[in-house]
């Protein structure tokens, strides 16, 4: 719910801030105070147009923010929004604050949570908090495509919508893959040739992983077999020795001596036996160091032709790198990818002939889902549409007539409903639509045809009261929702917006006392002059203050004026108090 607005240098209103309660708010004031103002700033925070006219004189820019309260329900509607944009402030905040910047210039920005962001984020994040019902374009019982959906929660279809939508899906995955299939042939034709070349290539080169860096070393060692060769020969002739030697001892010979010497110092010190062992070690240690290197000699050889074919084999790997991936691993990958697109195109008629089975077997579960779905729809719709119709009845709108129409296309390739075949998509068969006339002989029209002003308030009125459980955004404003009904009539709608406030917040800006006095919390709009400036203020009332506004809406005078408010005030307060809402 809407829990604080604050406003500043936004029209006449030079700085406000307003805390707001659950249940039923009323705003009331004389005409031109700014009541308006208040939920035109809170239509901005929706994703509303903007104006610079909107900034105040003399202002370099109007700001304006509001802060939500989120509900568990209404908060799994937003915190994915918020997580997708990253726009989270607080991991698991139970709150969201919305903002909005229009400059003198004409610009405007939008945040959430103090991050700057799109318009268009605004209005999503907006749409699942608050609905503005007035002369707004805000209106989103309005809009066809919502009615469905509305439809669908009030007759209790999730289950069977979302039955539906998994068969469509895959229906639209079969159709996309034979729409691939049925591609242009000599396309086809060409990529099969090319992955089959590729395919070849790759596997003639019979690739093993790790080979390439085998074979770079291989490459270093033969390039370098002189040098190899010759370190190998200078290191074994330093161990043991050579025909050449100048009658210097050789290394191990030496490191054996000592091993001999420790011998004999460890038979006079026993303390020396780890000096001993350690000698030892290294006489053998070197000794197999030299039979090593004398193996390793051995096999360093220079081999021209092997040679050139190591060189000829890293080209070829490093040319089929430079086309099909960076390692073996990937080039491998590569070919096992181009032999099953391959297989798919080589045996595209086998499947087609699939897939077209498996969908015409889809597009009959789907008309039989649909089928269910359509009848339950229409019965709903009814039960609806009267419901309403009565709802209208009390807002003084008897004449009213109200339908919900649920209809079908007929579409050449569409899912099979007796001998029919419909177009169908996620949500069934059907087309909603809410039709009505308000007028006695008038033929049945959309509802956005229909209404106008404070008749369109009452409308939406009436369709929040009977949809109100299926409805889930928290907020609900309603502006000039009492045009040109009277005080009698204003009862009722004040009975009927607290009875919706079980569920929903509700804020409504009324002329009517009658109206007002059914509200939770009141407050009062006024202008005042500071200076050479007109202000706006808002003032929450309580007791006696309340009642001389209430008296002040009544137009009358006195004590007279002053018993009339104190009447519908109890009047009101003792239907809340025998009334329970929905």
């Amino acid at each position: 719910m809407l829990e604080e607005l604050r406003v500043q240098n936004f029209a006449i209103i030079d700085w406000l801030e307003l805390t707001f309660a659950p249940g039923f708010n009323v705003i009331t004031g004389e005409t031109g105070a700014g009541k308006s103002i208040i939920i035109d700033a809170v239509e901005l925070l929706l994703g509303g147009k903007t104006d610079a006219g909107m900034v105040r004189a003399g202002s370099e820019k109007a700001t304006i923010e509001g802060v939500f309260g989120l509900s568990p329900l209404v908060s799994a509607l937003v915190q994915p929004i918020l997580e997708r944009e990253d726009l989270l402030q607080d991991v698991g905040a139970d709150y969201v604050t919305l903002g909005r910047e229009i400059r003198s210039n004409g610009r405007s920005t939008a945040r959430v949570n103090g991050i700057t962001t799109n318009v268009d984020i605004l209005k999503e994040i907006g749409g699942a908090l608050v609905d503005v019902h007035g002369q707004s374009e805000h209106l989103s019982l309005l809009n066809p495509r919502s009615h469905i959906d509305l439809l669908d929660r009030y007759a209790d279809l999730t289950e069977m919508r979302l039955a539906v939508g998994s068969v469509v899906e895959h229906i639209n995955a079969i159709r996309r893959e034979i729409k691939h299939l049925l591609e242009d042939e000599a396309a086809l034709k060409r990529r099969a040739e090319q992955l089959r070349h590729e395919a070849e290539e790759i596997e003639a080169a019979a690739l093993k992983p790790g080979e390439d860096e085998e074979l770079r070393i291989e490459r270093t060692r033969m390039a370098n077999s002189e040098q190899l060769a010759t370190l190998t020969a200078e290191a074994v002739a330093l161990l043991h020795g050579n025909d050449d030697a100048d009658g210097q001892m050789a290394a191990v010979d030496q490191l054996m001596q000592v091993a001999v010497l420790m011998q004999k110092l460890l038979n006079i010190d026993p303390d020396l036996k780890d000096d001993y062992e350690l000698a030892e070690s290294l006489g053998e240690q070197a000794e197999e160091l030299s039979l090593s290197l004398r193996r390793y000699a051995d096999t360093v050889e220079y081999n021209a032709d092997r040679l050139d074919e190591v060189e000829e084999r890293l080209e070829m790997i490093n040319k089929l790198r430079r086309r099909y991936g960076t390692t073996i691993e990937a080039i491998i990958e590569y070919a096992e990818k181009a032999r099953a697109e391959l297989n798919g195109i080589e045996h595209s008629e086998e499947r087609l002939i699939e897939l077209r089975k498996e969908e015409e077997k889809l597009l009959r579960h789907v008309g039989e889902l649909g089928g269910k779905i359509s009848r339950v729809r229409k019965m709903f719709g009814q039960k609806l549409g009267e419901r309403i119709v009565r709802e209208l009845a009390d807002l003084r709108m008897e004449r009213a007539q109200f339908e919900v129409a649920v209809t079908q296309r007929e579409q050449a390739d569409g899912c099979y409903v007796g001998n029919q075949r419909l177009a169908f998509d996620m949500t069934g068969i059907d087309n909603v639509e809410f039709l009505m006339t308000a007028n006695p002989g008038e033929p049945l029209r959309p509802l956005a045809r229909v209404a106008s002003g404070g008749e369109t308030a009452r409308i939406m009125l009436a369709l929040k009261r009977v949809l109100t459980q299926a409805d889930q955004t928290p907020t609900l404003i309603f502006d000039e929702i009492d045009q040109g009904i009277g005080g009698r009539v204003g009862s009722v709608v004040g009975e009927k917006l607290w009875l919706l406030s079980v569920n929903h917040q509700v804020l409504v800006v009324t002329h009517l006392a009658q109206l007002a006095s059914y509200g939770d919390r009141h407050y009062r709009v006024t202008k005042v002059i500071e200076g050479d400036r007109t202000v706006t203020e808002v003032i929450p009332l309580e007791s006696v203050a309340r009642i001389t506004e209430l008296a002040e809406m009544l137009g009358t005078q006195g004590e007279s004026g002053v018993h009339s408010a104190q009447d519908i005030l109890s009047q009101a307060q003792h239907y809340k108090g025998t009334h329970t809402p929905l």
